[in-house]
């Protein structure tokens, strides 16, 4: 995960026919989520906001 997907949690995800998903985008915060999701549901498909941060690995100290 890069620095900027870190910074910017929130995602919406699109459902395609085929079975397949898309990262349409990434957002910092949930509101600005929901909102971009109802302007696209509005133009048909179908959407899903989701929490996609995962953590970034502890450094292994060996010693």
């Amino acid at each position: 995960m890069t620095y900027r997907d870190s910074i910017r949690p929130w995602a919406i995800y699109q459902y395609l026919p085929d079975g397949e998903n898309k990262c349409v985008t990434r957002l910092r915060n949930r509101s600005e989520a929901d909102a971009y999701v109802s302007i696209f549901r509005q133009g048909g498909g179908n959407y899903a906001v989701v929490y996609d941060h995962q953590p970034q690995p502890k450094p292994v100290i060996q010693g």
